[in-house]
């Protein structure tokens, strides 16, 4: 039955002539990218890592007011009441829809034993009738292939969009639960940025149209200064006048690169969504690529 939805799914593309690009071609004019279910996923969202209920509730609301359209979130974040509540306050206002809104959330590794109930409870948390993409949010080899088992079956049921993984950082994690599974994971959400930009993974997800996503886009919590204060970024960005992070988001989406930058002050998720009004050249971006050193910021 899951075999028939996706394939339905993929003959869909063809009729609509999506069959002449790749699952995972950005299009910067509209901000989103085709999955390999064929949904469409916003490229730029707001992060919800470290944020209480209160700050994940403003942050959420502010991003939708100010254009965003994808929202990040997890279960271990302890806010998934407060994006519920920023996400109602935006639709009672009539700023968005819920069909406008990709709503994520990760399904933490202490619940893989008990998926279905795990995935009922972020439902009820985040006050919503489906959840556009959910993520296993760490390997787990000991269990993963049953809590991604029970995220296939959510998506047969409705309850979930699009399924996916987080923090599998080699080709053999990734084929060990794949090949044990039957959805392909439609995202892969890990650490990349500048200095770790993730090319072999994302070379060997292209096989499979997985696109990646950029947890720590802008180095995360403690590392920002170091890539905003980088010769090569700080010289972008002023030729083009805008600010280092701008600069660093922008190369996220050109490199293929979804990037959900997280942000409790309300200056900097407007900031953070002005850069579809630029685009880096490709000297530019060469430049940008060069700076990769495979170094990441975080342990986990």
């Amino acid at each position: 039955m899951k075999k028939t939805i996706f394939l339905l799914a993929a003959f869909c593309l063809l009729l609509a002539g999506c069959g002449e690009t790749t699952a995972n071609d950005f299009d910067l004019e509209r901000g989103v990218v085709t999955l390999n279910n064929g949904i469409e996923m916003p490229i730029l969202g707001i992060g919800t890592f470290r944020l209480s209920n209160e700050q994940a509730e403003n942050s959420v609301y502010w991003a939708l007011r100010d254009g965003y359209r994808l929202i990040d979130t997890a279960r271990i974040y302890g806010n998934e009441q407060g994006v519920g509540r920023g996400i109602q306050r935006a639709i009672d206002e009539g700023l968005v829809t819920r069909e406008e809104i990709f709503v994520t959330t990760k399904m933490w590794t202490d619940d893989y034993d008990n998926g279905a109930e795990a995935i009922d409870r972020s439902l009820e948390r985040l006050g919503l009738d489906y959840i556009d993409l959910m993520i296993l949010h760490h390997s787990q080899p000991r269990n993963d292939v049953a809590a991604y088992q029970a995220m296939e079956q959510a998506v047969e049921d409705g309850k979930l969009r699009s399924i996916g993984l987080s923090n599998y950082y080699t080709p053999e994690d990734f084929d060990r639960l794949v090949n044990a599974t039957t959805i392909t994971p439609a995202l892969m959400q890990n650490e990349t940025h500048p200095y770790h930009q993730s090319t072999g993974m994302k070379d060997h997800l292209a096989q499979y149209g997985t696109v990646m996503e950029s947890w720590f886009p802008l180095g995360g919590r403690g590392n920002t200064q170091t890539l905003f204060n980088d010769e090569t970024i700080s010289a972008i960005a002023t030729a083009h006048g805008k600010t280092s992070a701008q600069v660093i988001l922008r190369w996220h989406l050109q490199a293929g690169n979804i990037a959900i930058p997280g942000s409790s002050n309300e200056d900097h998720i407007q900031e953070n969504f002005e850069i579809f009004d630029f685009e880096l050249s490709e000297e530019e971006m060469a430049q940008m690529t060069a700076l990769d050193k495979n170094e990441r910021f975080a342990g986990y």
